[in-house]
């Protein structure tokens, strides 16, 4: 019987997805990997022909990481959406390398912002919307696309800037967009009938 192998695909994937965490994507070599797990350069090139392989692999834990994270409701902001939006910038502030990774490493090429709507991912986030909200998926996902946009935006300068995160005024910023993206979508001028 073959010596069982010491260094496994899923501690490969561990180290280099906390390369990417403490470091940045760019850390992730062969080498790097290889230093932690105190082996040669062999076990990792075994399981994973290319880093960009590595990274790929990663990427898909990364997004688990980052979906557990954004639907983690133990912060009441009056309101699932907020709650998710206000998620989504923490997630950026705390987990910056992995925020860099996850969306502004070019995945998205040559994707659509309809593609991401349309994606699976996402539904959870929209039925949750469109129930939370009594609308159309139609509706919900106009509704989130002015959100997300908002959202992200606000993410992407926290986490490349180290500006001074002030989290009332983003609050008070998200909730104007989204009853503002609600009123509109719903056609109605009262925030009091959300």
């Amino acid at each position: 019987m073959p010596p069982k192998a010491k260094i496994t695909k899923e501690m490969i994937i561990d180290v280099a997805f906390g390369i990417i965490q403490n470091e940045g994507v760019d850390k992730v070599t062969a080498r790097n990997i290889s230093e932690q797990l105190h082996c040669s350069t062999q076990p990792v090139l075994y399981y994973f022909a290319t880093v960009e392989d590595i990274k790929k692999t990663v990427y898909e834990k990364a997004d688990e990481y980052h979906s557990n994270y954004i639907m983690n409701m133990e912060n009441d902001y009056g309101n699932p959406m907020l709650a998710i939006g206000m998620n989504y910038i923490n997630f950026a502030i705390e987990e910056r390398n992995l925020f860099r990774f996850l969306f502004q490493s070019n995945e998205f090429s040559g994707a659509s912002m309809l593609d991401l709507l349309d994606s699976e991912e996402l539904l959870p986030l929209l039925t949750v919307l469109q129930q939370e909200l009594d609308m159309t998926m139609d509706e919900a996902k106009e509704i989130f696309s002015t959100l997300f946009i908002f959202v992200h935006g606000y993410a992407s300068l926290y986490a490349n800037n180290t500006m001074v995160y002030e989290e009332a005024n983003v609050i008070s910023a998200l909730e104007k967009v989204f009853y503002g993206a609600v009123c509109i979508t719903k056609g109605d001028n009262d925030e009091k009938n959300i």
